[in-house]
């Protein structure tokens, strides 16, 4: 049989919530990272806990891209699609491509699984019109055969039909095994018999594809071409962004405390964090959003590096606390993984609609510096850096993620600690002892210093009522308290951020894209697709919002036309338009709870250079 050589892939796995996509994708991401391949990975799941069996609405998926050199999305359409049941092929098949391979496990296309999809006749493929290969297979069957010895029950043998058709997949691209069968020994180490039950049918799934050729006539491989010493990982954003915090409080020489509620899309970093007590991380779930945040803020007050995370509308519920963090200059970051709203809105879907509301979304003047991570593996980075500038700076931060950030993933190279630069807290000094009140400030930075609870000639009271400034005592003085906002607000403003990086035709181009978050991996792709058409255009991409980068506005009139791409109704565009006198910029705006396509931005932004 030939192997086709590629420089990349784009694999969908799709079935029931139940049917275990999730986990699929991830080993073969995981697989796929390890041999070096560059990942970009996105989930894709329902909100329902679990939605009717074989319901249209109940469909789960995972997409991974996988490529010999840098990839930067999860892809806009697949090279293989996975459909375990009627249902998904029905909602999925709109992401293949026109020259896809579709898997389909003929076991769950009965009557009553296309009557549940909404077929209105027995052959779906036809009705369809699909005309790409289709690797048929009663995987359902096989899995039941392949288990039959092993004394389980047949609901225990459904769940491992996902590592059939993960075994067929790993065949299709010559995979090793090995790396799989490591990883659910490991996953599942309590439970060693379902390990076993795993890796029997993986292989199946495998030999099945090595023994019939699956109606296909070749397979793929997929090699590294970029390879950079080190150790990877495949990394989630959720994870990267635990990770992050985990660096930033060891580099301080600080606990780290985290007050949360669970919450999706953010609940994983409080699970992640949970299980480094042995870093000195201190992990709280609270009974409510407000609790979660108000005891970062009183662990802060006490001395650790505090954290609380969430998304928006536990953002809603946390800003009494966060602005009490912002009277009082206590460092707190405040991690928002950004989803649909607005209010419950769609969970488990991603958008960039919660900027204003970290920028603004609080009573009275209280500035925050705002970060927003670009990719799911630069959260670490991102983490860290709002810790740095929370402690160093004394101010509450908002670490802006979102859904599709947070639980996709990509490869990770292992960072050097050591490399990332100190976190210097702005402590008191000997020589304030005695003579210290709490908003004495550094006269070069305007930055307040700490001092810990429980250290003799250093006590201080702060709280939410305005506080004179020499003083620390409660002060309802009008000029003080025009004064202490113009302190809090000048305080922030001075904070050095990296000036804002333009890549593409810098020089000379005639669009300039403009971006924040997580959207970078699609607007890099477009930028570099309309460079390879021939077409001058650059990308500027924000990670820091507030302040902005000393450079933003020299970058944002340096070129001709400019467009401003983000996942909500134009909030950043306002901003800027807030920031930069005369900026008028084009917009491209979309809420659709899904990430950008890279062939609708490429059509739409050529249409704006005509």
């Amino acid at each position: 049989m030939k192997v086709k050589e590629l420089d990349q892939v784009v694999v969908r796995f799709s079935g029931d919530s139940g049917d275990g996509m999730q986990l699929a994708g991830n080993i073969f991401s995981t697989i796929s990272a390890t041999v070096g391949n560059d990942i970009s990975t996105f989930p894709d799941y329902p909100a329902d806990i679990r939605a009717p069996q074989g319901s249209l609405t109940g469909v789960s998926g995972f997409q991974v891209h996988i490529g010999a050199g840098k990839v930067f999305t999860p892809g806009d359409q697949c090279d293989v699609l996975v459909a375990m049941n009627a249902a998904a092929l029905k909602t999925q098949y709109k992401f293949a491509k026109s020259t896809a391979c579709i898997i389909i496990d003929t076991d769950s296309f009965k009557k009553s699984d296309l009557e549940k999809a909404a077929f209105q006749t027995e052959d779906p493929i036809a009705e369809m019109g699909i005309k790409q290969d289709v690797i048929a297979a009663p995987i359902t069957q096989m899995v039941k055969d392949c288990l039959a010895d092993t004394g389980m029950d047949n609901k225990a043998m459904l769940k491992c039909r996902n590592m059939f058709a993960l075994g067929l997949v790993c065949w299709l691209f010559n995979r090793d095994l090995a790396i799989a069968e490591n990883y659910l020994r490991e996953k599942f180490a309590k439970k060693p018999t379902i390990a076993e039950a795993n890796i029997k049918v993986i292989r199946a799934g495998y030999d099945y594809g090595h023994n019939t050729h699956a109606s296909v006539d070749h397979t793929y491989k997929v090699e590294t071409t970029v390879k950079v010493p080190g150790k990877y990982m495949d990394i989630s954003g959720n994870k990267a962004t635990a990770y992050g915090l985990i660096a930033a409080a060891e580099k301080a020489g600080l606990r780290l405390f985290l007050g949360s509620y669970p919450i999706t899309p953010a609940t994983d970093i409080l699970h992640e964090l949970a299980k480094h007590k042995s870093l000195g991380v201190t992990t709280v779930q609270c009974e409510d959003e407000i609790a979660g945040c108000a005891t970062s803020v009183g662990a802060a007050f006490a001395g650790a590096l505090a954290v609380t995370s969430t998304s928006g509308p536990g953002v809603c519920l946390k800003s009494e606390a966060m602005n009490l963090a912002v009277i009082t200059e206590l460092p707190l970051v405040v991690v928002n993984v950004q989803r649909g709203g607005p209010s419950t809105g769609l969970p488990t879907k991603s958008e960039q609609t919660d900027l204003l509301q970290a920028l603004f979304g609080r009573n009275g003047e209280s500035p925050m510096p705002v970060i927003a991570a670009a990719s799911p593996t630069q959260c670490f980075d991102a983490a860290y850096d709002a810790c740095k500038i929370a402690l160093e700076h004394m101010t509450p931060v908002v670490l802006l993620t979102d859904a599709f950030v947070a639980n996709g993933s990509g490869a990770w190279k292992l960072p050097d600690l050591a490399s990332y630069p100190a976190i210097n807290p702005p402590y008191v000094t000997p020589e304030m002892k005695d003579n210290y009140t709490p908003y004495q400030r550094n006269p070069e930075t305007g930055v307040r210093y700490w001092a810990i609870p429980g250290q003799e000639g250093y006590t201080h009271i702060l709280g939410g009522l305005e506080k004179d400034s020499k003083t620390g005592a409660i002060s309802t003085a009008p000029d003080n308290h025009d004064l202490m906002c113009r302190l809090r607000a000048e305080k922030v403003e001075r904070i050095p951020v990296p000036d804002v990086k333009v890549e593409g035709c810098a020089d000379d181009a005639d669009l300039l894209i403009v971006g924040f978050g997580g959207t970078y991996g699609h607007l890099y792709s477009a930028m570099q697709e309309m460079n390879q058409r021939g077409k001058k255009v650059a990308l500027a991409h924000f990670t820091h919002l507030n302040p902005l980068p000393k450079n933003t506005a020299e970058v944002l009139k340096k070129y001709p036309k400019v467009v401003v791409a983000e996942q909500n109704l134009g909030q950043f565009a306002g901003y800027l338009r807030m920031k930069v006198d005369g900026f008028v910029p084009y917009q491209y705006n979309e809420v659709k709870g899904q990430p950008f396509v890279v062939a609708e931005l490429v059509k739409a932004f050529e249409e704006i250079i005509k």
